[in-house]
């Protein structure tokens, strides 16, 4: 009996570490607004979009303002098979997709699925879905939970529902790092891009908004208690207290450069360095992250880049808005920086804390402040604390040297940092 011939198995191609990894498309689904337009509107027009809660009903919660996305309609998005089985966290992560996608020039469904990989940070997961499955299992007469409770809670849902929609079968993961992650996710693709991936979707979106997902962030005692959505969340202010939620945030399509550049692709910028650190310590009460181990990671991403700190034009930090952590985040920067003060601009008064899918939008701005060739005014502070003296932005001005370095830290210890060099803007009367 003669067999029949087996196929050799995959080969591996070892990484390539000069491939370069570039940003061609941005989605941006926030409480700033729905596409990178409206985001860069409320950015650069310092225009606040935090307001009280709508999602449910917060009567009786200490914390009732957050960040919710203006005008988003799921079925715009997402259809009806898929509404059914996914959490409005993964409906933003279609949203989010569809508009990077476009934004890049790219068919919604990828012709080589496994040049193609999806790799998105994830925090709470399924919010909204799962409390709802669950209420109906404690309280409901069948004493049931629907069929897809068990994919549409799990963190890596969204991964896996944006795979199987636009067949993107390479290499796909999801990174959970709380507001780390969204920039983690960017790591992780320019290492897929140098492993032979051509296209990679990276970013996160968030919904941390309802009873069950509030009731856990007020356990940790960072949330704001001010009704008043001008003064709920104000980073490193004298008046700060604790940080309002929020969903949405932004995917990326992230390119091996030369296949950008081969199809005559727009490019925003370029992932250069970045690196992760770890305090080995659990968000309490007393905690304040660990200024020397988050400073680590800002010179190392700053070192893998090839920059220095005289070259940054923008710095965009993590702004939690709890007074030690502003402190410490302010201790490390100074501590990277030196003498000379960091610039910073920060905008998360004005949306909110989206975790993970904040950082990511925080990139967002970042590369549309290089493509628009203006770093916008930071949104704050109106007095700086004792110890949060920094170079804030007070007004619009043009980037000298195109670099970026972009903050995060995550709850229980995690602290990230990205650089970005923006690529040079089209003439303001040439076309995209």
């Amino acid at each position: 009996m003669t067999l029949p011939a087996t196929a050799a198995p995959a080969v591996t191609p070892a990484p390539d570490e000069r491939a370069r990894a570039v940003v061609t498309g941005i989605g941006v689904v926030a409480p700033s607004g729905i596409g990178v337009d409206a985001h860069w509107r409320t950015v650069s027009g310092g225009i606040r979009r935090t307001g009280p809660i709508t999602l449910f009903d917060p009567t009786g919660y200490p914390t009732r303002v957050g960040g919710e996305v203006p005008g988003f309609h799921p079925a715009a998005y997402v259809d009806t098979r898929q509404l059914v089985q996914t959490d409005r966290w993964t409906q933003l992560g279609f949203a989010a997709t569809a508009l990077a996608l476009a934004d890049a020039g790219l068919p919604a469904r990828a012709p080589d699925p496994y040049a193609w990989a999806v790799t998105l940070a994830s925090s709470s997961g399924g919010n909204l879905f799962g409390q709802r499955e669950l209420q109906r299992l404690w309280g409901g007469p069948s004493r049931t939970v629907g069929a897809y409770q068990s994919i549409a809670w799990f963190y890596a849902a969204s991964v896996g529902q944006l795979s199987i929609h636009h067949q993107f079968k390479g290499p796909s993961g999801v990174l959970v790092a709380e507001a780390a992650g969204g920039l983690d996710s960017l790591a992780h693709a320019v290492r897929t891009i140098r492993r032979g991936t051509s296209v990679v979707i990276a970013g996160a979106t968030e919904c941390p908004l309802s009873p069950y997902a509030l009731a856990c962030q007020l356990r940790s005692g960072l949330l704001s208690a001010v009704d008043e959505p001008a003064a709920a969340y104000r980073p490193f202010d004298r008046a700060a207290g604790g940080y309002v939620p929020a969903e949405g945030g932004a995917v990326f399509v992230v390119e091996e450069r030369e296949h950008a550049v081969a199809r005559g692709a727009r490019i925003y910028g370029e992932v250069t360095g970045w690196a992760a650190t770890h305090d080995a310590v659990h968000t309490g009460p007393d905690t304040a992250g660990d200024p020397a181990t988050y400073a680590r990671a800002m010179r190392l991403a700053l070192a893998r880049s090839g920059s220095t700190p005289d070259e940054v034009d923008l710095v965009v930090p993590d702004a939690l808005g709890v007074p030690r952590y502003d402190r410490s985040e302010a201790t490390a920067l100074r501590t990277v920086f030196g003498d000379r003060p960091p610039p910073v601009s920060t905008h998360k008064s004005l949306t909110g804390r989206a975790h993970q899918g904040g950082s990511a939008l925080d990139v967002a701005t970042a590369l549309l402040a290089f493509h628009h060739d203006t770093l916008p005014a930071s949104a704050g502070p109106v007095e700086a604390a004792p110890g949060c003296e920094l170079g804030f932005l007070r007004a619009p001005r043009r980037p000298e040297h195109r670099v970026a370095l972009v903050c995060a830290r995550g709850f229980d210890g995690f602290n990230s940092a990205l650089v970005l060099r923006g690529a040079v803007p089209t003439p303001r009367n040439a076309t995209d």
